[in-house]
């Protein structure tokens, strides 16, 4: 399946059970790869991570698993402040 990059700006992430991440603001590309390294991510969920002054965090697109009419990304354990959500 094509996507246009364009088409990424705006779209809500979530993790594969379902938690929402935040949303797609930008895209970061590898040029010399010709393809994309990773999906810059804010409007974060504050109940996922801790931000300490930061506006949002690079979600490599290695895990990404599906996107359709959102993204969904591999649920990485550890990775939220929350051990609830595991």
């Amino acid at each position: 399946m094509k996507t246009q990059i364009t088409e990424l700006f705006g779209m809500q992430v979530y993790t594969e059970k379902a938690v929402r991440v935040g949303e797609v603001e930008d895209v970061v590309l590898d040029v010399d790869g010709k393809k994309i390294d990773a999906l810059a991510v804010g409007n974060l969920n504050p109940e996922l991570m801790e931000l300490k002054g930061f506006r949002g965090v690079k979600i490599p697109y290695r895990t990404i698993r599906s996107i359709g009419d959102i993204v969904i990304i591999r649920h990485l354990a550890g990775a939220f402040k929350k051990a609830s959500i595991d």
